[in-house]
């Protein structure tokens, strides 16, 4: 079993969420917007790459366009290894919160 990170698992399951949308501006924007939280350009690729590299996640270029100044963005798209791991992740976070009393105001007292 491949464990991630939990940045690279927030940003694997970003990945999938996106289907067929994710590139980095979209994936820090997602995150960002779930999370409550600034995540910093570098914050986001550093992972991307990592996930690149595990074969969890393969990259395609997308057309030129004008308003990106003739140049393409930077497509990801997650694997079916990729999809396998977030699955054993699922498992593991499963097993490790099972009867963990629910937090309240008033149980955190």
């Amino acid at each position: 079993m491949k464990l991630l990170s939990r940045q690279e698992e927030v940003v694997l399951l970003s990945i999938w969420k996106l289907k067929g949308n994710a590139y980095g501006v979209t994936v820090r924007e997602y995150i960002s917007e779930i999370t409550g939280k600034y995540w910093s350009i570098g914050s986001i690729y550093v992972p991307l790459d990592r996930l690149v590299e595990k074969g969890l996640v393969t990259t395609y270029q997308g057309l030129p366009t004008k308003r990106r100044g003739g140049r393409s963005k930077r497509f990801y798209e997650i694997t079916p290894e990729g999809m396998k791991v977030l699955a054993e992740m699922r498992q593991v976070q499963r097993i490790l919160w099972k009867d963990f009393p629910e937090v309240t105001a008033e149980n955190n007292k």
